[in-house]
């Protein structure tokens, strides 16, 4: 991989983690279009950092008033909505890690291909669009339950799955119960906090019992770029969720889907 790829590579990381379009889906396109070498261990833990970052950054004040909050609630013994939020989005990332042990061996072995990815890509992409429609859009997160945070987090361990789109599946859980579409990407994206932030140190674990030498620069450049355009994804994303809905990107899954479609048959077709 040279410093092109790792460049395009990251910019498709940082645009696809937080859209509900899915991240796996774009990122199988350039091997599968121009025969692109893997990215490697390294590379993954790099881009999941980036765009750790990004969240981070973003909802900042969110997670110092989470943060004093429930250190408050802890010290006087009482519940507040900032101690209430925290334990909802941990609640919520259980069911996550418990598939992810569970069931990773089945995810990596049976769930890698194409063609799981361009059927998931176009599923969850018109369920994304039917929650939108059909969802009231009333609630917001301080009426958000236990029972509301475990579905959202079920809909989360969907997200193994790979062409399902972790913030996807989430929005689409949120919509479905009724939240309104700010509130649905606010606790989507609170809640990938601790899922990448695990999935990265598990990848980082790996790295380091790795023999495979570190390309530096790939590594900054992809930390950099996918930073950046995951940080720029999130502002522009929520400042005009309400005004567009969600059917772009339906349409846009849909049409990823067939491209998809379209390689495997080719590849099918010259095989």
């Amino acid at each position: 991989m040279d410093a092109f790829q790792a460049v395009i590579l990251a910019l498709i990381q940082g645009l696809t983690e937080f859209l509900p379009i899915s991240s796996s889906a774009h990122l199988i396109l350039p091997s599968a279009l121009f025969g692109w070498p893997d990215q490697g261990l390294a590379f993954d833990v790099a881009v999941h950092l980036g765009t750790l970052l990004a969240v981070v950054v973003y909802y900042r004040r969110d997670l110092l008033a989470m943060t004093g909050g429930s250190l408050k609630g802890i010290r006087t013994s009482t519940m507040n909505s900032e101690l209430r939020l925290t334990l909802l989005v941990g609640l919520a990332t259980i069911p996550a890690v418990a598939a992810g042990f569970l069931a990773k061996d089945l995810i990596e072995n049976e769930l890698r291909s194409a063609m799981v990815i361009a059927v998931t890509t176009v599923l969850f992409g018109v369920l994304l669009w039917l929650a939108d429609v059909l969802g009231a859009r009333r609630r917001g997160t301080e009426t958000m339950g236990v029972g509301s945070a475990l579905l959202i987090g079920v809909a989360q361990a969907l997200a193994l799955i790979p062409g399902t789109s972790r913030s996807g599946i989430t929005i689409t859980a949120a919509l479905a119960l009724g939240f309104r579409r700010e509130d649905a990407a606010r606790f989507s994206f609170l809640m990938s906090i601790p899922v990448i932030l695990g999935a990265g140190l598990l990848k980082a674990k790996d790295l380091a019992e790795s023999t495979v030498p570190v390309d530096w620069l790939h590594l900054i450049l992809g930390v950099a770029v996918s930073g950046v355009v995951a940080y720029l994804t999130i502002v522009f994303f929520l400042r005009l969720l309400d005004r567009i809905g969600m059917l772009p990107f339906m349409i846009y899954r849909l049409l990823l889907g067939g491209v998809l479609f379209y390689v495997i048959y080719s590849a099918t077709a010259l095989s």
